[in-house]
């Protein structure tokens, strides 16, 4: 059972990864670098600072950097568990593939696909109600990990895994987040 899943894993991998061209090659290499996407942290944080005041963004911050430091944790444990090779270093396939891009660590899960839903969804839980169109957040993890698929960097279902991880810990650091805000801890 867990051959044929990764079987089809590799294939839609394939697939996806075949999509690109050398065309696209460098917009995809300039989304996957987390910092190229500072501009877009910086607006985000600014209508979150006009929103709570500099005080909250502070804390809000802190809960984030946490929340990140949480999900690579969990990520590097996966990591090194499971010890998966990334597409780009599987010799089955590596030859077949666009490889755009090459790591030497692990593929499962996606360290990249986990912060950025883990941001995202922590976000999103605290101020969906205070911008209308918030769940637009959400493309930004989509954009993201596409990437990492685009460049030879990880199979679906470590997307996939990594969102489920992201979700979870996001989720978790909200309450956690609710629980200081109603006891007056921030």
């Amino acid at each position: 059972m867990l051959e044929k899943i990764l079987a089809l894993d590799t294939q839609l991998f394939i697939y996806l990864n075949g999509l690109g061209s050398e065309t696209y090659d460098g917009l995809w290499l300039i989304i996957t670098k987390q910092v190229n996407w500072i501009p877009f942290f910086l607006l985000l944080f600014y209508f979150i600072y006009k929103k709570i005041g500099i005080k909250q963004t502070g804390y809000l911050l802190l809960f984030i950097a946490f929340l990140l430091l949480a999900t690579d944790q969990i990520t590097n444990l996966f990591k090194y568990t499971f010890q998966r090779a990334r597409p780009c270093n599987n010799p089955e396939i590596n030859t077949i593939i666009r490889v755009v891009q090459v790591r030497t660590s692990f593929s499962f899960f996606s360290g990249h696909a986990a912060n950025t839903m883990a941001v995202a969804t922590f976000l999103y839980l605290i101020f969906k109600k205070n911008f209308k169109f918030f769940g637009f957040l959400f493309l930004w993890p989509l954009i993201f990990a596409y990437s990492r698929i685009y460049l030879g960097l990880h199979y679906p279902l470590d997307i996939l895994a990594g969102y489920l991880c992201g979700l979870i810990t996001g989720y978790l650091m909200y309450k956690a987040y609710q629980w200081a805000l109603k006891t007056g801890k921030i």
